[in-house]
């Protein structure tokens, strides 16, 4: 079985980085995220719907599912006057929604007008929760994740686009870096389950020196118990490939968790249990039947000695 999640300590300074200094671990997501449940929990606690909510509060009932799915944030006014609908009084609960309420209109660096133009909504989401998270569980069947690329090999990847802006491309492969310090250059850092499609390795992007090199910092990450690896072999892989990539994330509360997967053209988060646990039954399944971790570093080892080789016979004329 893989670990279900870390005992790592959530605290963190309010002059760490995040901006605005924070009087919460939370993230602006993060505690946008708990809010809207607890709202969501106390109008039903209150047997009420969504359009009675609307109709009392003289809202529309779009604005209340806006709340309620995370899409917009909630005014001070507005929270105080839900909470007193909702029978929300005691003193301790009131001040808990309200400081999630101030840290989810918060901001951070990912906010920033030199950021946010440039990264999805998803993306700005992802950035927040990969900062808190106690386990990731991440699978890829194309390439290596963001978060681990190294630069020639994210250059690589962005250079693709050749329709995006280079404002963009620049943009993102600097968040890669960001993002890698703030999962595994952290006290509490998580626990960082991977799992690639044989194809990855075998997958030469940028070529075989820019491949090599890959291989080898994600071999250094893996002896440096930073991340636990497991190839899943192709004679395995074809139909679990068709899942397409994506990346559990678990949070410090049990059971709380969120699923962020990105395709050609978009990406998206989702935090509905039901589709959560499917997708962790996936993992776990994929999980079983691929190679050991030594037999995957073996594995990939082997491909980077091999293209090592390569390049030695190209430059000796061999």
């Amino acid at each position: 079985m893989t670990p279900r999640r870390s005992a790592a300590s959530r605290e963190r300074s309010a002059d760490d980085g995040w901006g605005n200094g924070l009087s919460t671990t939370d993230s602006p997501a993060a505690a946008r995220r708990r809010l809207r449940f607890a709202l969501r929990a106390a109008r039903e606690a209150a047997d009420l719907t969504q359009a009675e909510v609307a109709e009392r509060l003289e809202w529309s009932i779009s604005k209340v599912n806006r709340i309620e799915n995370g899409e917009v944030t909630i005014s001070a006014t507005d929270l105080r006057a839900l909470m007193t609908l909702l029978g929300v009084t005691d003193p301790e609960t009131v001040e808990r929604f309200t400081s999630w309420a101030r840290t989810a209109r918060s901001r951070g660096w990912w906010d920033e007008p030199g950021f946010r133009a440039h990264l999805t909504p998803a993306m700005r989401q992802l950035i927040q929760y990969e900062a808190e998270a106690t386990a990731i569980r991440c699978y890829q069947p194309t390439i290596i994740p963001g978060a681990l690329q190294t630069p020639e090999y994210a250059q690589e990847i962005l250079n693709f686009w050749a329709d995006m802006p280079e404002e963009t491309r620049s943009v993102r492969h600097a968040v890669r870096a960001e993002r890698r310090r703030w999962i595994f250059q952290r006290p509490d850092r998580p626990v960082y389950l991977l799992l690639l499609d044989e194809s990855v390795v075998h997958r030469q992007v940028g070529g075989p020196a820019v491949m090599a090199e890959q291989l080898r910092n994600v071999l250094t990450m893996i002896r440096n118990n930073e991340l636990i690896l497991r190839i899943v072999p192709m004679i395995h892989g074809a139909m679990i490939g068709q899942a397409g990539n994506f990346t559990i994330i678990d949070l410090a509360e049990e059971e709380s968790a969120v699923l962020y997967q990105e395709m050609l053209y978009e990406d998206h988060l989702r935090d509905d249990r039901d589709t959560v646990s499917l997708y962790r039954a996936l993992f776990e399944r994929m999980w079983e039947v691929a190679l050991t971790p030594d037999a995957s570093a073996a594995f990939i080892e082997g491909h980077a000695a091999a293209m090592d080789s390569s390049i030695f016979r190209h430059h000796s004329g061999k």
